[in-house]
């Protein structure tokens, strides 16, 4: 412990921006191109596969579309706890980020030059398993920035998760813009004829070079020697405890007690997200298509891209993360518990899908030659209004759960447990692939007040729990 005490020191007399270290804001960079590697290409991904082979797309069908985007944004999800132990016992988190930046780097070219179903499915398991040697190991370094207890490690975790969000924003306005204008060819009447999808994973591509640049460049500049090396496994830490087990005091068996219930707290709370998770993602699934079909996208005679729409909820995270960052350090926000906090954030991812099932009412359809044509398009502002109660709800919920994972974890079992708490991602997408797959089925109004319903039931229980939860924690907030 005295090392990592002098290694933060000597992080601390490096000084500070914004009151943070200023390896904070490398880590930051470098997440914000990943995620505009990987927010610029999931922007396009539903329309890729759905779009007519004429179009430069693939062709599957929406119902089996829906299912290969939850499989795959669930794995993205699943492999991030097989890269968390392998770093935490082998290689170090910086070796990690390296070996899955470029991983994921190919996967992005696979899809640019292979636009195939082979292509396809090649890109997104070089994506898979590059996301997971980076995903647990860059947001566990976020933390050991830090001391224990630093009250300024909930508001580092929030500029950081800004950082996710501004490549999130960047990214489906550039890859849109190429996919759907720039490359793409248009009708006498600017209907689209085909897409330029490939043009958009080159540049998604490109964003995550230019992160693993930055990140090799500058990390043992800012970062000293954070994350080089793996932690010693748990039977070597024991074998060099073994002469002190004899003069372990009562209280430091009751530590392993608190170990053990801290553990527990993470896996509790990561069941709920799950279900968090599940409804937020039909963001870039059903939501997608249904803005694409039923949303009117007209502003002063421009339509609006679809992919757009993927930069709302990120524009919202960018303006309001500040807010968060202060609030949480504020005398009014340490008040209020880590489960209170996340149980605010389901309730208004539900209250969101309610404005989604106000704009289905809006929406009138008929028949014509069989098919179904669009009469009415539902306003814009439903849409708009359902971001801006998921961002908020996202800002309650996302970056104060990685923050508490960092301050539960036993520090050996960081990485992994950060993959565990990733992993309530892999079974949310999942979900939600199936979910987004039966709304043409049951319909849209039906799968948004059903989830609505849910996640606020969910996040309800949640609040009743939190007392109890807070108690788990030992002193955890």
């Amino acid at each position: 412990m005295a090392s990592n005490s002098e290694l933060i020191d000597r992080i601390e007399a490096q000084g500070t921006f914004l009151g943070h270290p200023k390896g904070l804001y490398l880590l930051f960079f470098t997440e914000m191109w990943e995620r505009f590697s990987y927010y610029g290409m999931r922007g396009i991904l539903m329309l890729y596969m759905t779009k007519l082979w004429m179009e430069n797309g693939l062709q599957i069908p929406k119902e089996s579309a829906s299912l290969i985007y939850g499989f795959f944004t669930g794995f993205v999800y699943f492999t991030p706890i097989i890269g968390g132990w392998i770093a935490d016992r082998f290689i170090g988190q910086r070796m990690a980020i390296t070996i899955g930046g470029i991983t994921m780097f190919v996967g992005q070219l696979v899809l640019f030059g292979m636009n195939t179903h082979f292509g396809l499915g090649l890109g997104l398991i070089l994506l898979i398993i590059g996301n997971g040697f980076f995903k647990p190991n860059i947001s566990t370094m976020v933390g050991q920035l830090y001391r224990d207890g630093d009250d300024k490690r909930d508001s580092a975790f929030s500029i950081f998760y800004m950082g996710i969000n501004l490549g999130a924003l960047i990214a489906p306005l550039i890859v849109g813009l190429l996919a759907e204008d720039m490359f793409a060819t248009k009708g006498a009447n600017g209907e689209i004829l085909s897409y330029g999808f490939k043009y958009g994973f080159l540049a998604a591509a490109i964003g995550m070079a230019l992160g693993q640049i930055l990140f090799n460049t500058l990390s043992k500049k800012y970062l000293l020697e954070i994350g080089t090396k793996p932690v010693k496994s748990e039977t070597v830490e024991v074998s060099e405890m073994a002469d002190d087990l004899n003069n372990l005091t009562t209280s430091d068996k009751g530590m392993s007690t608190i170990e053990k219930q801290r553990i527990a707290v993470i896996a509790i709370l990561t069941f709920f997200v799950i279900f968090f998770w599940a409804g937020f993602e039909q963001a870039g699934s059903s939501m997608t298509l249904y803005t694409d079909t039923y949303i009117n996208r007209n502003f002063f005679g421009w339509e609006i891209p679809t992919t757009f729409f993927q930069s709302v909820n990120p524009l919202f995270i960018v303006a309001l993360a500040p807010v968060f960052a202060w609030f949480w350090t504020s005398k009014y926000g340490k008040k209020l518990t880590t489960p209170v906090k996340m149980s605010l954030g389901m309730i208004l991812l539900g209250i969101g899908f309610i404005f989604m099932l106000f704009a289905t009412f809006e929406v009138q359809t008929a028949t014509e030659a069989g098919k179904e044509v669009v009469v009415q398009k539902a306003a814009l502002a439903w849409l708009i209004l359902t971001y801006f109660f998921h961002t908020i709800g996202e800002l309650c919920l996302s970056p104060v759960g990685l923050s508490v994972v960092t301050k539960l974890a036993p520090v050996r079992l960081a990485s992994l447990l950060m993959g565990v708490w990733l992993l309530s991602s892999f079974a949310a997408n999942i979900i939600g692939g199936f979910v987004a797959a039966y709304v043409e089925k049951l319909g849209a109004a039906t799968i948004f007040v059903s989830i609505a319903v849910f996640v606020i039931a969910l996040g309800v229980l949640m609040l009743l729990l939190s007392r109890r939860l807070s108690k788990m924690m030992h002193g955890v907030k």
